[in-house]
């Protein structure tokens, strides 16, 4: 029925593109100043979301250039042998799971037989085509542009295995968010934070630099010329910080909490080897660290120091020099009075969905080229932007 359907629809086509003749019967549909020649029609199979069918429809050529083509595709919306629904259908399958478990997703859910390799090019080719929408089009941007709210950027990188061993994907994310209500201290892990949206998300394996520099275009691109109205939300890898100050330079600050605590529960198993009393004194630094930031930490850290075995005071310095670059970063309890967020949860979510789901799946082992199409691919499924890509490109 949907092949009868197609090749009507197609017929109509055809005969709109003929029906205005010139006097001596030739097509309207003109090129160099001349009607084009009618040679014939011609059959071709194609998959669509329905299957596979057989498609006949007019070809027309030029007789001067000899250019030619099926006016009757581009209506339909056939390029080569995949439908643009069909398309879609293999990069979402393409983009959740590996390529060998895509095909045999899309026969089980679609009636589809799409073998993995097909599968592999059009996933590589829209995922090309995705970094490219991510840059330049308007439509990528118009959700964020659209939305009010806090401006948050948060970035992190995940280990990809790659031909040449594990290189790291580094992973960006502009967003906006809505302030919380007011909390305490006491309150930073039961108040309920409002989701972030109109997120952009980027992602590949390339130098420090060479992405740092990404942020600086995402920021021009998302029209955020006041650098002081971003908070850059994120753990303590120095990279990230450098880049901060290079190319977000006044932007706000915040480490987060979670790898701060994560620290400070590294430091405790060393100073104290039961549980309970390690445990306790976790929890007397992380109210201090709460209230006070750096300069409590370090206060309270520090007191019986002289008691302190080397092995102590080794693990109190790491602790320490983990914090300290980031006094200015570390105003929580000014930041839950105003309700916003302390935590890069965000990016850690995007690391393991976005890039660790899909792109470490059955021990893959990609070439760098492929795995940041890829990315481009993962990146628009993420946030909101996959049905606006399909739509728009």
């Amino acid at each position: 029925m949907l092949e009868t359907s197609l090749n009507a629809e197609g017929c109509e086509v055809q005969k709109s593109s003929l029906s205005a003749r010139a006097p001596n019967g030739a097509p309207s549909r003109t090129c160099c100043g001349v009607h084009k020649g009618h040679h014939g029609q011609r059959t071709r199979q194609v998959l669509t979301q329905a299957g596979e069918i057989s498609v006949s429809r007019i070809y027309l050529k030029c007789v001067q250039c000899g250019m030619g083509g099926y006016p009757v595709d581009e209506h339909l919306g056939i390029e080569g042998r995949y439908s643009r629904q069909a398309q879609q259908l293999i990069c979402l399958a393409g983009a959740s799971w590996s390529y060998d478990i895509s095909s045999t997703r899309l026969e089980e859910f679609c009636g589809l037989k799409v073998c993995d390799e097909t599968i592999r090019h059009v996933s590589q080719e829209h995922g090309a085509q995705a970094n490219k929408w991510l840059r330049s089009d308007p439509e990528a941007v118009k959700e964020f542009s659209e939305e009010q709210g806090n401006i948050e950027f948060t970035t992190d990188g995940t280990s990809v295995n790659t031909v040449g061993g594990w290189r790291e994907m580094k992973v960006g994310i502009f967003s906006k968010r809505d302030s919380a209500e007011t909390a305490t201290p006491a309150e930073w892990d039961s108040r309920t934070l409002p989701a972030p949206k109109g997120r952009v998300a980027f992602a590949a394996i390339e130098q420090s630099e060479d992405f740092g520099r990404r942020w600086k275009s995402w920021r021009k691109r998302l029209g955020l010329v006041d650098t002081s109205a971003i908070t850059v939300v994120a753990d303590g890898a120095k990279w990230i910080w450098q880049k901060q100050r290079q190319h977000l330079p006044e932007a706000d600050g915040v480490l987060d909490i979670y790898h701060a605590l994560e620290h400070i529960a590294a430091t405790g198993k060393v100073l104290h080897t039961d549980l309970q009393p390690a445990t306790q004194w976790n929890e007397q630094v992380k109210e201090v660290l709460l209230h006070s930031g750096y300069r409590g930490v370090a206060e309270f850290v520090q007191r019986g120091f002289e008691t302190l075995t080397d092995a102590h005071q080794s693990a109190v310095n790491a602790l320490l020099d983990y914090l300290a670059p980031h006094g200015r970063h570390l105003n929580y309890r000014q930041r839950l009075a105003k309700g916003q967020c302390i935590g890069n949860g965000q990016i850690e979510g995007a690391c393991k969905n976005l890039i660790g789901r899909r792109l470490k799946a059955n021990a893959a082992r990609w070439r760098v080229r492929r795995v940041n199409r890829m990315a481009g691919l993962c990146s628009i499924m993420y946030t909101n932007h996959w049905k606006t890509y399909w739509q728009s490109t």
